[in-house]
């Protein structure tokens, strides 16, 4: 029966490729680590940032299938690296030799279904991003009044410091704010002519401003912030509307925080190729040395010669019977021809 990818393996092509499973093993194991501590800094990022994400948003699963990953791909590095170093000593290698088939079997599998899924997310994930961070990020704004009401409370706190620290304003700019009531009712004096007109003027009875948080002022700016009757031309000396930058945070955050999150979760897409292209070498080269070693009976340092390969021949030769029986079955029936006639009786003699 035929191999499947043979590979002839004597005894100083074996210890080098041994030798150079182990240094591989453990860069695995290094990459396989960096992808944990990537995946746990982005859902840290997450865990800050989930005020500003609709629960709809699936972005949270992505880092949690690259912790999978890393777990997996660390356990095969650390596998392989014990593995390929006890295949080059007799009194080690018997306890790995009935553990590595399992060990292999699971790797591959956990491995593979793992690929899968990133894959799928990788493909999701931008668009649950952007739509996460759209219908959170109004949430979150429509809610910035809400300092005693249970749930909310802290809105205006975490949205707050969300526009200093990423010097944002807003959802798309800072014309997003002229259309949610921002300023708590327990500020507004009921009496007041100005706050009466503009709670009527409003189909909705909202206290409207063409002003913005505080937390919307660039701090570096020369001038004093402008936070009020920014749609007035003539409310402030030398203030120009068409360009409302001037002391203001330009960009919205919705842009922000999508680069951000975007640039974290590209990187660790690129630590998830990596990991996984060393951990598919290491299974390979993990198998070939398994089969090799098992042709010579487990015996390291053995002179015979003997080849690696991925599978056996007659795992193939089954499928291909298999196959083979699945067409004959499915062929038609050859067409009947007419019944043969039956000879004629001879006719029995009269008493």
């Amino acid at each position: 029966m035929a191999l499947v990818l043979p590979l002839a393996l004597p005894l100083q092509p074996r210890i080098r490729l041994a030798q150079g499973l182990w240094l591989l093993s453990w860069l695995l194991a290094v990459a396989s680590s960096l992808t944990l501590l990537w995946s746990g800094h982005l859902l840290v990022q997450l865990w800050h940032l989930g005020t500003f994400l609709a629960p709809s948003c699936q972005f949270t699963a992505l880092p949690q299938v690259a912790l999978a990953v890393g777990a997996v791909a660390l356990g095969t590095g650390l596998v392989g690296a014990g593995a390929s170093r006890a295949s080059l000593d007799a009194a080690q290698y018997p306890p790995w030799r009935r553990a590595l088939g399992p060990l292999l079997v699971a790797g591959t599998a956990g491995g593979g279904g793992l690929l899968v899924l990133a894959l799928g997310l990788a493909l999701a994930v931008p668009g649950s991003l952007d739509t996460g961070l759209e219908e959170g990020l109004g949430a979150a704004m429509s809610h910035y009044k809400d300092t005693e009401v249970p749930g909310h409370c802290h809105a205006k706190q975490l949205l707050d410091e969300l526009q200093l620290r990423h010097h944002c304003c807003g959802r798309h700019g800072y014309k997003d704010w002229f259309g949610i009531q921002w300023v708590s009712s327990r500020y507004l004096d009921p009496g007041d002519q100005d706050v009466i007109d503009r709670i009527q003027s409003n189909v909705e009875g909202l206290y409207l401003t063409d002003g913005v948080p505080f937390s919307c002022c660039n701090p570096h700016s020369p001038r004093p912030c402008l936070q009020s009757r920014l749609s007035d031309p003539h409310a402030h000396l030398l203030f120009d509307p068409r360009q409302p930058n001037l002391n203001l945070w330009a960009q919205g955050c919705h842009g922000v925080l999508l680069g951000h999150l975007q640039e974290l979760a590209s990187t660790l897409g690129s630590m998830l190729v990596v990991t996984i292209l060393l951990q598919t070498l290491v299974l390979l080269g993990l198998r070939y040395l398994q089969t090799a070693l098992e042709g010579l009976g487990g015996v390291i340092d053995g002179e015979g010669e003997t080849q690696g390969y991925l599978l056996p021949g007659g795992l193939r030769d089954m499928l291909k019977t298999a196959w083979l029986q699945g067409g004959v079955d499915h062929r038609p029936a050859p067409e009947e021809g007419p019944p043969e006639e039956a000879p004629p009786k001879e006719g029995l003699p009269e008493a």
